[in-house]
């Protein structure tokens, strides 16, 4: 009995885990902007992304089935002076498609859509522009383990906290996992991710204000005073356990690296990339060059 209602603890930890990390994806500023607008009667669907490989270009597509509808792209670099710059977009099949140039490393572009029909003409995303960040090349397996090491961590720490209500519930081995886990996941491959995607290993606390190492850093250091505490009080752990929900929640890459493009240096610490040659710096120059315009 007593195994079977532990597994079906694990099932439901498993499920709300999961539940937790699709919500964190889906509101975070990497997710692409998915929708659908009307012109015409027409239905023009779109995809558009919001991160992509630093100086490789950024692929603009949507798809429109009828040959009347053209598209119009217009972009400049994020948080800059610079000038639109808008070209029309090529019909490929039933999409129109479209390149922005590669930018350096947490380099930003904002962009958006308008299309046109006969006499009318709508600007996608509700009128609203999108930004989207460059970062460096992240080798498959050390993202694969963290993506699933911090996985594993809310599902240890739901489970722990879930074993922690019980009234005679044994937690203790479940709080050293937890704490392993995160310490694996967020603060051992966590900045290895970094490193290879903004150039920094670390720019949360003190370094910097990046939201995600700051809070994975603020869960970490409840989990150690879980382990410390757990033989004294069950409520340290109930509260790491609550602080960890509350920390997966908040939409990952909030405030991270952004190359400030006066400069040529990041906005939070120092940092590999910010001595970047001037010509990576891609300038409205180089962006009517690209396009002949």
């Amino acid at each position: 009995m007593k195994s079977a209602k532990s597994i079906l603890l694990w099932v439901f930890a498993v499920v709300l885990s999961l539940l937790i990390g699709v919500f964190q994806r889906m509101t975070g500023p990497t997710h692409p902007v998915r929708g659908q607008d009307t012109i015409n009667g027409k239905s023009i669907q779109y995809r558009l992304l919001r991160s992509h490989t630093a100086f490789e270009d950024l692929p603009v597509a949507i798809k429109a089935d009828t040959a009347e509808v053209k598209a119009f792209l217009a972009y400049k670099r994020y948080k800059t002076d610079d000038e639109w710059t808008e070209i029309e977009m090529k019909r490929e099949g039933n999409h129109l498609e479209a390149k922005i140039p590669g930018q350096p490393v947490a380099g930003k572009v904002e962009y958006t859509i308008r299309i046109k029909s006969n006499d009318q003409q709508v600007i996608l995303n509700r009128g609203r522009s999108i930004v989207a960040r460059f970062r460096g090349k992240v080798p498959s397996f050390f993202l694969i383990v963290h993506i699933l090491l911090m996985l594993l961590g809310i599902i240890f720490a739901l489970r722990t906290g879930m074993e922690a209500l019980r009234k005679e519930g044994r937690y203790f081995g479940l709080v050293n996992w937890t704490l392993f886990i995160v310490f694996l996941g967020g603060i051992i491959f966590g900045p290895i991710v970094q490193k290879y995607a903004f150039g920094d290993f670390w720019t949360g606390f003190p370094f910097g204000f990046d939201l995600t190492d700051n809070k994975i850093l603020l869960a970490f250091i409840f989990w150690i005073f879980a382990f410390f505490f757990k033989r004294k009080s069950k409520w340290w752990v109930l509260v790491a356990a609550i602080l960890m929900i509350v920390v997966y929640l908040i939409p990952h890459s909030v405030l991270g690296s952004e190359l400030d493009y006066e400069t040529g240096k990041m906005n939070n610490k120092y940092s590999l990339y910010q001595k970047l040659p001037t010509r990576l710096v891609v300038s409205e120059r180089t962006l009517v060059r690209f396009f002949g315009q």
